[in-house]
């Protein structure tokens, strides 16, 4: 008995038990649902894709236990248009308070060391000026120490405007902070005013670059029961950030990226929309349905049969993989873009056979018709995606196994379940042929010119063939993610300062010399923009720096150690310090008039004068804020002493050295290196020198040749595996050639198009060969297998008009891919809108025409079996055999 038989018995005996079976069917989809919502869940971390054995996840799990302290991380970023606003040390104590939801929160710029030696580690060229500029304002700093208000800065202005009147002073010097003051009273006479930055007067650009972002880094509590592990904590954190004082002013503004905020950004994303996408998604492929299908009697057992199907796959793959990744998440959406195909497929069949024949015989015949070419089908779309299974590729992998056994419960569901249901819902008989009126004429005006479309199918095919080598593989997992969330905007941000590019290689070294001897050696290479290790945080040539400051401090230490008034300022006595001031303004009137600095501040006395106390008092607070403490630190970096390796902070080398002695040594890509060829010269180029890095960079790099090696393993896989089953079911090489043939172009077709646009690749996207494969035999092989059995009509069929509606049904479910805020999910969505249409193409007008040009080589009237299996017995005599 031939398979088509087979399947005919099996369906006739389904058809019998239908109650039974809709039942049983229905009562194991609930369970299978209710099952796999309970115990499936979902890794965000793209590193678990993966397997541990490979050599550059050995190393970073060794590296990753090494300096736990780097793992399970929140970034504050803390930025302000004043340096000294960071308020990171105010963060850091609330955080530290909230051990519902912090382990931990550490501002690595706050180390009284750096206060100390900071000016050690500016260079001799940039420390000179700064020095001389803090000498030059000696009088001012005297004034503003021992009187650190609004009182102490007018009386400042006062001196300096008598000695302008004597010629005893020069303004120049002071004409920035002149400015600054100035733009201080304006705000606070406009009534919003902003603290003034003394950072910027006293220590100059270098300082502002440096203290105008502040990073704060936490190690929250992580709840991994809930799919966002992160969420909580993040959300008492931005609690925390809205409740400090110069955030509610508007003076400080926050970002949040770091390893949780990324994992958990990168889930909500993919999740975002996720619910309405897939109602929508299942509106739109239900209407293609109806318009399929033309009756809900049909309709409806086609939705039920893909629920079921869709719960049997996802208690399969909680079964078989228990956690699904950022690219097997996707196998819902494929399962219902893919699976669709084959009960449109064998619904539209049912409704050619119902033409003419009572539903019981139909059922019977579309089976013997239809079913061994769904198969057939099912087999080929399987192949195409467990061909990834045995790759490095653990993502991919586990998508493979689950949409891979997913395409056989579809095909069983749709050659059991299926027919059962479409028997209780006794649909209607067809009064009239079933066929595609309008590419039934698009097919008589193209067959004549078949054998030239062939033609342009080969330009097109060698054009493909040369742009292979240019398309391009993107393994930066950055570049997945929504470019709109938080984190990742936070995280380009950081990427333009050298000390905090992500893009890094990390090595251990054995011990602090031999550290230094390799970071020496990174130094050299090319793409290196920077190299850290703890010899780092011993500033360099000592001696003459030390030497400038101890000038300096000669200098300034008897006016920085003058005992200060500790009082608060009233009104009044800043009302008279202000008239003072002008009567000094007043004297030196004429000279003023030639610095227009000097003069903004004439007017700014003046209108202070006539404000009311509470400005006055608001001025003096916004001058002054950050006085005190800049003067501390002031005192406390002119106090800078000879530095050694032995006197660097434990909080600062326990990030450097192991208690064993190794010592890490981190060198850090060039900006201009960022992409992932620049970053595969970059790894290559420190490898060279030290072959056990590891860090993100080697991991970039190493992720993608494990993917690319992937993606070639399983192309060759599954043309081979599909290759072979064609072999075993059409048994003639030509009609293998004839099903192949219009995958290779899909593939080349899709080529053009990435490159074109350009589309990189990337881990998320490269399922599209898979699918592109699976799709493209289901397509094609319904038509080879209609001319086998000596059919010589394709686009205006049944089997055309089913095509087309399952390609509109699976680029819907590939649409809503390509609408997700995530930017893997997104690309993953559009690479495989084309290479379906693609693919739709090579099967309505690349099959066609090579059918047309081979049929008259292969005119011979069809086996018995083959007649069976496009219904061509129309012998009433045989119609017994359906019924029995």
């Amino acid at each position: 008995m031939t398979l088509g038989l087979l399947l005919a018995e099996l369906v006739e005996r389904v058809r019998r038990h239908a109650a039974i079976v809709v039942t049983i069917g229905v009562l194991a989809g609930v369970f299978g649902g209710f099952y796999a919502v309970k115990h499936i869940g979902i890794i965000t971390n793209t590193d678990e894709m993966f397997p541990k054995t490979l050599p550059w996840r050995q190393r970073q799990i060794a590296f990753e236990r090494a300096f736990p302290q780097f793992q399970g991380l929140l970034v504050v970023v803390i930025r302000s248009r004043v340096a000294e606003a960071a308020t990171a040390q105010a963060l850091v104590e609330r955080l530290e308070a909230d051990h519902a939801h912090f382990e931990s929160a550490n501002d690595p710029a706050a180390l009284p060391y750096f206060g100390t030696e900071g000016l050690l580690f500016l260079s001799e060229a940039k420390l000179r000026p700064l020095l001389n500029r803090l000498i030059s304002a000696q009088p001012l700093l005297g004034q503003l120490v021992s009187d650190p208000t609004g009182r102490g800065i007018f009386a400042a202005l006062s001196l300096m405007a008598l000695g302008l009147k004597h010629g005893g002073i020069d303004l120049a010097p002071y004409n920035t902070a002149f400015i600054a003051i100035h733009r201080t009273i304006v705000a606070a006479l406009a009534g919003h005013g902003e603290p003034l930055s003394w950072l910027a007067l006293l220590s100059g650009p270098e300082a502002v670059q440096a203290g105008g972002a502040r990073i704060v880094v936490v190690r929250p509590k992580l709840d991994f029961s809930s799919l966002e592990p992160g969420a909580e904590a993040t959300e008492a954190l931005r609690h925390v950030l809205a409740g400090l004082p110069l955030v509610r002013q508007g003076l400080v503004t926050f970002g949040i990226t770091g390893q949780v905020a990324l994992s958990d950004q990168q889930f909500a994303s993919v999740a975002e929309g996720a619910v309405a996408g897939a109602l929508g998604t299942l509106v739109l492929v239900t209407l293609w349905l109806f318009l399929a299908l033309r009756s809900w009697r049909i309709v409806v057992p086609v939705v039920m049969t893909l629920l079921l199907g869709l719960a049997f796959t996802t208690c399969f793959a909680s079964l078989a993989v228990g956690q699904l990744n950022l690219v097997s998440v996707a196998f819902a959406i494929l399962f219902v873009g893919l699976a669709v195909d084959f009960s449109i497929q064998f619904a539209v069949r049912f409704r050619e056979q119902r033409h003419g024949h009572e539903a019981a015989e139909a059922l019977a015949r579309t089976a013997a018709t239809a079913g061994g070419q769904i198969l057939l089908a099912a087999l080929g779309t399987a192949a195409g995606f467990l061909a990834f299974v045995p790759t490095q590729f653990q993502g991919v992998a586990e998508l493979g196994l689950i949409a891979g056994a997913g395409m056989l419960i579809a095909f069983v569901c749709t050659i059991v379940f299926l027919p059962a249901a479409i028997s209780l819902f006794h649909p209607p008989g067809e009064p009239a042929e079933i066929g595609f009126a309008v590419l039934e004429k698009a097919e008589r005006a193209f067959k004549p010119h078949a054998r030239a479309a062939l033609g342009v199918f080969a330009a097109l095919a060698v054009l493909g063939l040369t742009v292979l080598p240019r398309i391009i593989f993107d393994g930066d997992p950055l570049d997945t993610m929504n470019p709109r969330s938080e984190a990742v905007i936070e995280l380009r941000r950081l990427m333009q300062n050298p000390v905090t590019n992500p893009y890094s290689a990390q090595v251990l070294a054995p011990n602090v010399a031999a550290a230094g001897r390799l970071a020496a050696a990174l130094a050299r290479q090319p793409g290196v923009d920077t190299v850290l290790s703890v010899q780092s945080f011993v500033p360099k040539n000592q001696g003459p720096k030390l030497a400038m400051i101890a000038d300096a401090t000669d200098i300034l230490a008897p006016t920085l150690s003058a005992s200060g008034r500790t009082t608060a300022v009233t009104a009044a006595e800043l009302r008279l310090a202000v008239r003072t001031a002008l009567g000094s303004f007043a004297e030196a009137a004429p000279e003023i008039a030639t610095d227009a600095a000097f003069a903004a501040l004439a007017r700014d006395l003046k209108a202070l004068e006539a404000a009311p106390d509470q400005t006055l008092m608001a001025a003096s607070q916004s001058l002054t804020e950050f006085l005190p403490a800049q003067l501390a630190r002031l005192k406390a970096a002119l106090s800078a002493e000879p530095v050694t390796l032995a006197a660097l902070p434990s909080a600062l080398t326990r990030d450097w050295v192991l208690p064993d002695g190794r010592a890490r040594v981190q060198a850090i890509a060039e900006p201009g290196e960022r992409s992932s060829q620049g970053l595969a010269r970059f790894v290559a180029a420190v490898q060279k020198v030290a072959p056990d890095a590891a860090g993100p960079a080697v991991n970039i790099v190493g992720s993608a040749r494990v993917i690319v090696g992937a993606f070639r393993t399983a192309a060759a896989g599954a043309l081979i595996a599909i290759a072979v089953i064609l072999g075993l079911a059409l048994r003639r090489p030509r009609d293998v050639a004839l099903v192949m043939a219009p995958l290779v172009l899909a593939g080349l077709l899709t080529a053009l198009v990435i490159v074109r646009l350009p589309l990189p690749l990337n881990f998320a996207n490269i399922i599209a060969l898979p699918l592109l494969l699976g799709v493209g035999v289901s397509f094609n092989v319904y038509f080879v297998m209609n001319w086998r059995a000596g059919v010589r009509r394709f686009l205006g069929t049944a089997t055309a008009r089913a095509i087309v509606f399952s390609a509109l049904t699976t680029g819907t479910a590939f649409g809503s891919l390509a609408l997700s805020q995530d930017r893997g999910t997104a690309s993953m969505g559009e690479l495989l809108l084309f290479s379906l249409g693609a693919t739709l193409i090579a099967t309505l007008v690349f099959v066609p025409a090579l059918l047309f040009t081979a049929a008259p080589e292969d005119e011979r009237p069809p086996s018995r079996d083959e007649a069976v299996l496009v219904g061509a017995d129309h012998d009433r005599a045989d119609d017994a055999r359906w019924r029995r």
